[in-house]
């Protein structure tokens, strides 16, 4: 703080301070004039409602004189008074300093077992679990949603159905979290308007969806050209992140139009890395919540796996 903005604020203080002593000291000994009854003369409702004089209560004198006590003890004691550090030395920065401190001693001692671990073990740790949700809310919910279930109009994916573009072992969970994903998938409206109608039938077919087989026949020769990504079945590849068609989940959606619409105009979709804003042993542990929403039951708490 400036010097001038610090004499502006104890003059503020010395101000408001000074003017409310004056009122306390001088409220009880002022002079009001009354009736012969007590009263000030004031009445309501005809007269129902007279107002009265009488002396403050003592219990509430000596409450206000505590605090003015207060108040000059604390800006003694602590920063408030302009520039003046307090006599005690506290300060905001160096409670923060100390708790961050204390959280980060209770937080070691837990990294320190969770580094012991694969991801797929670390995912059946409670504690692990508790830090790994409170990172995914505080990261991931914004496009995959607070229970983890995706986002078919931001093209984010369910992360608790097992079905995985780029794999779903504790690595490659890992590896997208710390690396980012980006996936694109190219337009083919250079097709024709007709062709990607026919292709989208086939695409449904792969899946057993209710299609139009005359169509799907018709797009079955087009479906070359997504084969190289996809796969001659449509079983997907997972190292270039093209999606299984095969399953019946869709990135962004699998109605007839949605597939038309991803077949005509492509698709692009991109996954930050993570690694400029967590640690390694927090990717770890959001890692883990990540398995552990997939597999909320299969997973077993890392001591009892080291148990067997």
């Amino acid at each position: 703080m400036s010097t001038g903005w610090s004499l502006w604020v104890m003059f503020l203080i010395v101000l408001n301070l000074g003017i409310t002593l004056f009122l306390f000291l001088w409220g009880p000994r002022a002079k009001i004039p009354t009736l012969p009854d007590g009263t000030s003369g004031h009445v309501w409702a005809h007269g129902t409602l007279r107002e009265g004089v009488r002396q403050l209560p003592l219990w509430w004198v000596l409450f206000s004189a505590s605090m003015f006590v207060a108040g000059f003890a604390y800006l003694a004691l602590f920063p408030g008074f302009g520039n003046h550090k307090g006599i005690l030395g506290w300060t905001a920065h160096g409670e923060l300093a100390r708790d961050v401190a204390a959280n980060d001693a209770k937080l070691d001692e837990l990294l320190v077992r969770f580094r012991q671990y694969p991801v797929e073990q670390l995912a059946g740790d409670p504690a692990a679990i508790q830090m790994g949700k409170r990172l995914f809310l505080d990261n991931c919910e914004a496009c995959h949603g607070r229970e983890g279930r995706g986002n078919t109009l931001l093209g984010a994916p369910n992360l608790t159905d097992q079905d995985w573009l780029y794999g779903g072992d504790g690595k490659a969970i890992l590896t997208s979290i710390q690396n980012g994903r980006a996936g694109v998938m190219p337009p083919w409206a250079s097709l024709g308007e007709q062709n990607v109608k026919n292709l989208a039938q086939y695409v449904l077919s792969l899946s057993g969806a209710p299609h139009d087989a005359a169509k799907a026949a018709v797009g079955q020769p087009l479906f070359a050209t997504c084969a190289a990504c996809h796969g001659p079945e449509g079983k997907g590849n997972q190292a270039l992140g093209a999606p299984n068609l095969t399953d019946d989940i869709w990135l962004h959606g699998g109605t007839v139009a949605d597939i038309e619409r991803t077949i005509g105009g492509g698709r692009q979709g991109a996954m930050p890395p993570w690694s400029s804003r967590l640690t390694e042993d927090q990717m770890r542990v959001l890692a883990a919540y990540v398995y552990h929403l997939a597999h909320p039951a299969a997973a077993a708490a890392p001591d009892a796996q080291a148990a067997r």
